[in-house]
Order: structure tokens, then sequence, then C-alpha cells
């Protein structure tokens, strides 16, 4: 089941606005409860976690920012 474009927008703000925030806090809540590692390890850490998020949502995301494919040129 493909979403429509206007889903899809709607989908992202919802994922940018509330999704990557929460992320964001669990991410830092559960490295938090570790000794803290030296600063390349702990970035290589938050860099990863980025990456392993945004695969999910990678179809959300894709062509977001161009013009309404569906939209009739008028």
């Amino acid at each position: 089941m493909a979403l429509s474009y206007k889903a899809r927008r709607r989908w992202s703000l919802v994922i940018l606005l509330v999704g990557l925030p929460a992320y964001i806090i669990a991410a830092v809540a559960i490295i938090g409860q570790f000794d803290r590692p030296p600063f390349w390890i702990e970035l290589a850490i938050y860099v990863g976690l980025g990456i392993i998020w945004a695969i999910p949502f990678k179809y959300v995301f894709k062509g977001i920012g161009q013009a309404d494919p569906d939209k009739e040129d008028s």
C-alpha cells in the first residue's frame, strides 16, 4: 500500500516534530546510563544511532522536497 504525496508530507512532519525529539531523548538517556566514553566513540555512537533512526523512514521522506507529482500543471 503506497502512501499519497500529501500523506507522506504529513507523516514526515509528524516524524520530524515528534519522533525525532523523542528518539534523541531516548538515545541520550540510554547512553547516559553507562560511563562516559571518549569523545570520538561517543560521537560515533550518536552518528550511528542517527543513521539507524533514518533508515526505516527512508520511503516516507523520499521526494518530499519536490513538487507534488499528482498535481496537474495548469
